[in-house]
């Protein structure tokens, strides 16, 4: 079982991290950058890594080790009834379990091949981000971010920024873990927990690496969508950021985590 590694010294491995930035954290900074009469507090959480819930992927298949210890907690997420335009899945339940569902949908990403950051961040805003952070000065720096994060990543691989990743590369995030921070009918405030693993061609070693996100949804229009006015709310009543543990270990148990199981 991959286990935190101190692996992002090097360039090629930031870019892991701000290529993979969920479309909160970039959305949330871009939203408060245009609005002068937003509440800013300590501004929202550095954006970490997110993983992709569109688009058809081989799950890995993983064998516990000898060590492992099972969570207490177990969560089977409910899918989005549909797909969008964008290929993302949308129409989650009204309930806390569709929240964090829709969170984790929008805090994964898979780049690979000829699929870039820019392509998925694009989904991922469109298909998940809420009326407030729905401006066009938004989806412009959005997208100046990702193109910025697209060209260190293909450096990093050795490649130039309009050719696909090598053969066997990959840079992708999964959504282990989740604890709840407060829940009403309308609105869910979350931490996820994700791996991001990266992989620099066919015959690199993957190294994997745990990022910890703060999120916030609000019922919107008959689905849930990201807030960013929630998750600034809970940013300014300041939680701390949990400790974490990779599930397996017996201290995400005693950390508070819920794991995470793929529904059927």
């Amino acid at each position: 079982m991959s286990r935190t590694r101190g692996m992002w010294n090097g360039k090629g491995m930031w870019a892991a991290g701000m290529v993979l930035a969920g479309v909160i954290g970039l959305t949330t900074y871009a939203v408060l950058d245009e609005d002068d009469d937003g509440a800013r507090g300590n501004g929202p959480a550095k954006p970490t890594a997110s993983a992709s819930a569109s688009g058809p992927r081989a799950v890995p298949t993983i064998t516990p080790p000898d060590d492992w210890t099972e969570p207490e907690r177990w969560a089977a997420l409910p899918r989005g009834s549909k797909t969008d335009s964008y290929g993302s899945r949308v129409g989650f339940p009204h309930t806390t379990e569709g929240a964090v569902a829709m969170m984790a949908a929008a805090n994964s990403t898979d780049i690979e091949g000829d699929r870039t950051n820019v392509t998925e961040q694009k989904r991922l805003y469109e298909s998940y981000m809420g009326a407030k952070g729905h401006q066009p000065a938004v989806g412009e720096k959005i997208e100046e971010k990702a193109r910025q994060t697209d060209r260190v990543l293909h450096e990093g691989m050795g490649v130039g920024v309009s050719q696909p990743l090598p053969s066997g590369a990959y840079v992708r995030s999964t959504v282990v873990g989740y604890q709840v921070i407060g829940k009403s009918a309308d609105e869910v405030s979350v931490w996820l927990a994700s791996s991001v693993a990266q992989k620099n061609g066919e015959m690199a070693k993957e190294d994997v690496e745990y990022t910890r996100t703060l999120l916030a949804a609000s019922w919107e229009n008959g689905d849930w969508k990201l807030s960013v006015d929630a998750v600034v709310r809970v940013i300014n009543e300041g939680h701390p950021k949990p400790s974490f543990a990779p599930p397996g270990d017996p201290k995400f148990n005693q950390y508070g985590w819920t794991a995470i199981r793929s529904a059927s």
